[in-house]
Order: structure tokens, then C-alpha cells, then sequence
């Protein structure tokens, strides 16, 4: 393989501390109550619909929904650089895929708004996932956000990668289906924003890793992502 592509949140970086807290924000500004974090950390990767389903119980056919999405990314632009970090075991895996030679880069259902001041907030050593991702390719640079594969396709352009030559990597089900319609391998990142409701082994990805570092074995010869 040529190329991984990473999602953003619960694949790379830890945001759910922020995303919660915008949330608790939203909820006591509305008379509700807070959240714990064990209750935001499985929805964390499903972006502001999914929070607002959990906080407020409304979905986008709610006349509410849109204006009440607006107010939390609003919030969330106040406080998303506060607490993210590097998830337990990604700077290592960053490192050796440097160290291999391993192009890596960046595809997020996360506005274009938000994720590059994310990433350039996120340090490794004496750079940020900003300087070391070969790209970074966000939800709104696409007519479609996964599960359409087309933030994946452009990643690809970006890189000078085919489809076939990449892999990419995630912790939801529209990642895989991205993926998979882009033409690329797929790689479920277990160690992610899953909930106990979620059922990965059914996604229909060609791997799944409980911890970063076992994606470098889908590089062996011995696997069929090599």
C-alpha cells in the first residue's frame, strides 16, 4: 500500500472531551441536564446530529434541528482546541509508518472550519498532525461527505494515489462503506468512538485492530491488505 488515510476524531485525535463539553454547554444553556463523558464518547464520531440526537433527542427532520446545530458548532468553535489530543498509541504508529516510508494523510467528515486548526493544534514532538499529514481533506470540500467516497477520491489526487494503493482507517460503519465505494482497503479502528450497539465485525471491512500499532501488521507479507 501506498498511502492510509485516517479519519479525524476517535480514529487519530481524542476530541471527545471538547465535543462534550460543547454539549454540556448547549444543554444547561437550554435548562437540561449534562451528560457524563461515558455517555458522549460513543456517539463522538457521528458530528453534531449525532449529539444533538443524544442531548436534545431531535434529528434533522426536526423543524429545531438546524438552528440548534448552528448554536452547537458555534459553541464547539469556543472550545475545540482545549483538550485534543493524539489518541493512546497513534504517535508511535505515526512514526513508523514515517520511518517506512508510508505516505499518511487525513480524511474527516469534520468541517474544513474546524479541522485545520485541530490539527495544527495537535502536537507530535516538535511538529502537529498539520505539517506531518500529506493531506487533509475535510466534509464540506466535497459535494458529498462519507459515506460517499468523494473526500476519499480527492485525497487520493491530492496524494497521487489510486484507490486500490490506500487504505483507510476508521471507527464507523460510513468509513468502511466510504471506503469500500472509493475502491480501497478498509481498516476498523476498534480502539474508537464505538458503542456497545455497534456491531464492527458486520461492517464488512477487510481488518479490524484493537490497538494502532497492530495496523502495521496489515503491511506483512502474511496479510491481504499488504
Amino acid at each position: 500500500m501506498s498511502v492510509v488515510l485516517f479519519d479525524l476524531d476517535g480514529t487519530l485525535v481524542d476530541t471527545a472531551h471538547d465535543l462534550g463539553l460543547a454539549l454540556n454547554i448547549q444543554l444547561e444553556r437550554h435548562g437540561k441536564q449534562t451528560l457524563s463523558h461515558d455517555d458522549i464518547w460513543p456517539v463522538a464520531s457521528h458530528g453534531s446530529a449525532g449529539l444533538l440526537a443524544l442531548g436534545f433527542g431531535i434529528t434533522p427532520a426536526d423543524g429545531c434541528f438546524e438552528a440548534m446545530r448552528i448554536e452547537y458548532l458555534d459553541l464547539y468553535e469556543s472550545v475545540f482546541t482545549n483538550n485534543a489530543i493524539l489518541l493512546p498509541g497513534i504517535a508511535e504508529l505515526l512514526d513508523a509508518l514515517d520511518m517506512q516510508g508510508i505516505k499518511w494523510g487525513i480524511v474527516t467528515n469534520k468541517p474544513r472550519r474546524f479541522s485545520v486548526d485541530l490539527i495544527k493544534a495537535v502536537k507530535m514532538g516538535n511538529t502537529n498532525l498539520h505539517q506531518r499529514s500529506a493531506c487533509l481533506v475535510c466534509g464540506d470540500d466535497a459535494a458529498q461527505a462519507k459515506p460517499a467516497p468523494d473526500t476519499l477520491l480527492i485525497a487520493c489526487k491530492e496524494t497521487s494515489t489510486l484507490p486500490h494503493d490506500c487504505i483507510y482507517v476508521g471507527d464507523a460503519e460510513r468509513d468502511v462503506q466510504a471506503g469500500k465505494a472509493a475502491g480501497m482497503q478498509t481498516v476498523v479502528a476498534l480502539f474508537g468512538y464505538i458503542a456497545a450497539t455497534d456491531k464492527p465485525a458486520e461492517w464488512g471491512a477487510d481488518a479490524l485492530i484493537k490497538k494502532p500499532s497492530e495496523l502495521l501488521d496489515c503491511f506483512s507479507p502474511a496479510s491481504n491488505l499488504g
